[in-house]
């Protein structure tokens, strides 16, 4: 390739500079390089079947930040993130005709239908123009390439399975290193605005204090966290302890809105935990992390081997449920106005935040697919809308998962959320931090309001269906924990299992990370 030219480098979801082949092959193959992102409009309309804002507030607030971090530290090395508004095989047309020079377009490959439509159109368009195309992997912290199996059509269905395989027998790969200078822009070409929130038809986000992510988007406040849960607190070497907390930033790694974007690398993460392991301590926490971040690996491997299945109500299991679509019971989910408390507490945060702790996402995925026995891509839809760390593969193999459709071998996986919520938040403190309607009401007592005598409520300045909604729906086993003090607290996460169980032991999965499975490391 002559020196001369000039490499486009399309960003997506691969918002940062460390440990990035896009740029690591870019500096190696041309004299200017043009680091693009595109605002794509398909991004900013309704979802598909529902028709819910595909980006809601908090999530394109996140991605702003992002963005204008990445333009940051361009900057800061001779470059700039060239930013427009429209779709990348549109934008990326426009510019081999503007600039003459192009000689190839890079980018990272993605697994899931509508980024893989546009990787159609960029090759299209660079096929006609005659110039290159060069595709990279790097969302996943071990490569594609790296996977122990022939074809991806060998992937197991049963994430233990997979776990193994791939510990086993393949390698986490080096991280590339951070260039100190970039190849400039060619002269002249304008590096566009960042678009505002109005520009892309959305609103801003209010900030709320009770926020579980105080955080901003981008690789340089990624960076940040690692140092603050790894280095400076050591919070890590009790994540598996208390990574089912519910309240504060650090009860988790909280990585997975950065991961989501890209902006930090889970190769980064791994290498950072192995450092640790070294020099600090090594224990189940720690590897805890890796085993949610292969979590994360498995949702993205399990979409490149079923492709458009993952979206079919009948999921990857062929199974037929009789689904209900009910507006009013959705409404009553999403709203946080279901009077069942544990669930409004999760689904009121989300709303409030763009954010939900783990242990909430299981908890209110079951509620609507098992006791509302909604469709659950209503829920699917619902959370990829609101939250900041919303990944296509994670959010929608969690749904799977939830709905017993997907890679789960235990059939009628189904959560309890009285005893969840007296599990998990014994003393009713995350309830009312969420629920001030049921202040009044003290302790373990507030999870169930209904289950409360007429004077009991009216002390606690509760009425049912007035101040507070009656349940819109009970489940029978539910009865097995009321009117039962709740057990002593202990540190958040344990449950009544105890931190020592194994991975093979252990029921849940995904990084703390998403379920968007939303584990939320």
């Amino acid at each position: 390739m002559s020196a001369s030219r000039t490499v486009i480098c399309l960003l997506r979801n691969d918002l940062r500079l460390h440990d990035n082949e896009v740029f690591h092959w870019a500096q190696k193959n041309a004299e200017h390089i043009v680091p693009l992102f595109c605002f794509d409009p398909r991004h900013y309309k309704g979802t598909y079947h529902y028709n819910i804002p595909k980006t809601g507030a908090f999530r394109l607030n996140f991605l702003r930040q992002s963005v204008g971090d990445l333009r940051d530290t361009l900057l800061s090395k001779g470059s700039t993130l060239v930013v427009r508004q429209g779709k990348p095989e549109d934008v990326v047309a426009g510019l081999i005709k503007q600039l003459g020079t192009v000689s190839a377009v890079v980018f990272h490959e993605e697994v899931t239908a509508e980024e893989l439509h546009v990787e159609k159109g960029v090759k299209d368009i660079c096929a006609q123009m005659k110039v290159k195309v060069h595709t990279c992997w790097g969302s996943t912290l071990y490569h594609r390439d790296d996977l122990p199996f022939h074809h991806i059509s060998r992937l197991p269905d049963v994430y233990t399975q997979f776990r193994k395989l791939v510990e086993s027998k393949s390698r986490v790969r080096p991280v590339f290193p951070t260039p100190e200078q970039l190849k400039p822009v060619p002269s002249g070409l304008e590096e566009g605005a960042i678009p505002t929130a109005e520009d892309l038809q959305q609103t801003e986000p209010v900030t709320d204090p009770r926020s579980a992510f105080p955080c901003s988007g981008g690789e340089s406040q990624a960076l940040h966290r690692i140092k603050h849960y790894f280095w400076d607190t050591n919070a890590v070497a009790t994540y598996k302890e208390t990574r089912n907390g519910l309240i504060g930033a650090d009860y988790s790694t909280k990585l997975s809105p950065w991961l989501a974007m890209g902006s930090i690398s889970p190769r980064y993460i791994y290498h950072q935990i192995k450092q640790y392991e070294t020099q600090r301590t090594a224990n189940q926490s720690t590897y805890w992390v890796i085993f949610e971040l292969l979590w994360r690996d498995y949702f993205k491997f399990v979409c490149l081997k079923y492709g458009n299945q993952v979206f079919d109500i009948k999921g990857l299991q062929d199974k037929s449920i009789p689904w209900k679509v009910d507006k009013k019971l959705f409404n009553a989910w999403k709203e946080g106005q279901t009077g069942v408390p544990f669930v409004d507490a999760n689904m009121r945060e989300l709303a409030a935040t763009g954010f939900m702790s783990n242990r909430g996402r299981q908890n209110v995925a079951s509620f609507l697919t098992k006791d509302l026995c909604l469709d659950w891509r209503m829920g699917a839809e619902w959370f990829e809308s609101l939250l900041i760390d919303h990944d296509v593969t994670s959010n929608y193999g969690n749904w799977l998962y939830s709905a017993g459709i997907g890679n789960d071998p235990r059939e009628d996986r189904k959560f309890n959320m009285i005893k969840q919520g007296l599990d998990y938040d014994s003393d009713g403190d995350y309830v009312r931090r969420w629920v001030p309607e049921l202040q009044g009401i003290k302790g373990g007592d507030v999870h169930a309001p209904w289950t409360l005598s007429s004077a009991s409520l009216s002390h606690a300045h509760v009425s049912l269906g007035e101040s507070y909604p009656a349940p819109i729906v009970t489940a029978p086993e539910w009865s097995r924990h009321l009117n039962k003090k709740p057990r002593a607290a202990g540190p958040p996460g344990r449950g009544r299992r105890g931190p020592s169980h194994t991975p093979k032991q252990h029921g849940d999965r995904g990084i703390d990370f998403y379920f968007s499975r939303s584990k939320n490391l």
